[in-house]
């Protein structure tokens, strides 16, 4: 919970703000359920969204107006924020200014004149298939991680787990024997993603032979996936890890866990899979998330109009 206690050294608007503040947040934790890294984030957009309104002189949230939030969005445009992080920006800001509407800290609902975040979206980074086996060949046999490495990178392409995902993942999450993992995803929402043949024999050489030696100082860890120190990897290191691998593979795009999520939904719908059920293998709350993915290919939209269509 965000603690709402505030020094006497605060202005009467910066302790407005800040209470304002600590209350969403405390609202956030409650009772929208979202995962902590998207909270996270969140609070970080709306206190540097309060700290430009108090650079404005805007002394109490009653005194927003549309120009202003809009002028902040400007601003980070300006800084050049990629358009996804302005996106999250303008979902963050939506969020705060319907919550001060609730409360009655805002006498006007200015959350829905802010643009709607579809137009903010842009295509996903994918590889062609050649480009991702390239990848999941770049570790080598010889080296000390290769059955762990080579693990990870199965098995993000082969379920397009976000880095997070992957990364909590523990022994008894995995079931090797009905190829099956259970995962934690965004807003704590439990599901059940197939794994492949190919990913399934990396786990299971890795859970064989490397990570009994990993976790030789660590017999009681949990964790699937393990550093040379035998505790859980972070996302960090298996962002760090891919990017590496990538390198090595003379990919020369940028490269990283989540771009094997986006060839895991992009090449499924190419081969027909249904949107729905990539859908719910992405963990997505909302189809029109996946949705997206169906603008990648325009090849496979095509032939499909062509075949199915009366009058091709």
């Amino acid at each position: 919970m965000a603690s709402t206690s505030t020094s006497p050294q605060l202005s009467t608007a910066e302790r407005a703000w800040r209470e304002a503040s600590a209350q969403f947040e405390d609202y956030l934790a409650s009772e929208c359920g979202l995962a902590r890294n998207t909270l996270e984030a969140y609070s970080r957009d709306i206190r540097e969204f309060i700290a430009t309104m108090l650079g404005r002189g805007l002394d109490r949230p009653d005194a927003l107006h549309p120009a202003h939030v809009q002028a902040h969005l400007i601003v980070l445009q300006q800084r050049g924020l990629a358009l996804p992080s302005i996106a999250r920006h303008t979902v963050s800001i939506r969020i705060f200014l319907r919550y001060l509407h609730l409360v009655g800290l805002l006498s006007h609902d200015l959350a829905g004149l802010l643009e709607s975040t579809a137009r903010w979206r842009r295509l996903p980074d994918t590889l062609s298939l050649p480009d991702v086996e390239k990848l999941l060949a770049a570790p080598r046999p010889d080296e000390r991680f290769y059955q762990r490495d080579r693990a990870i990178l199965e098995l993000l392409y082969a379920t397009g787990l976000r880095v997070s995902e992957l990364a909590s993942l523990s022994v008894g999450d995995v079931n090797l024997h009905v190829g099956y993992l259970r995962c934690i995803g965004k807003g704590r929402r439990e599901r059940i993603v197939p794994v492949g043949t190919a990913a399934i024999e990396s786990l299971r050489a890795y859970l064989d032979d490397a990570r009994p030696m990993l976790t030789r100082r660590r017999p009681d860890e949990t964790s699937l996936f393990v550093t040379r120190a035998g505790r859980r990897m972070d996302r960090t290191a298996v962002w760090r890890l891919v990017v590496a691998y990538a390198r090595r593979a003379g990919i020369s795009r940028s490269v990283g866990p989540h771009t094997l999520r986006h060839c895991f939904a992009t090449h499924l719908l190419h081969g027909g899979a249904d949107l729905r059920i990539v859908q719910e293998l992405l963990g997505h709350a909302d189809v029109s998330t996946t949705q997206i993915y169906t603008h990648v290919d325009t090849s496979r939209l095509q032939d499909v109009h062509q075949r199915f269509h009366p009058r091709p």
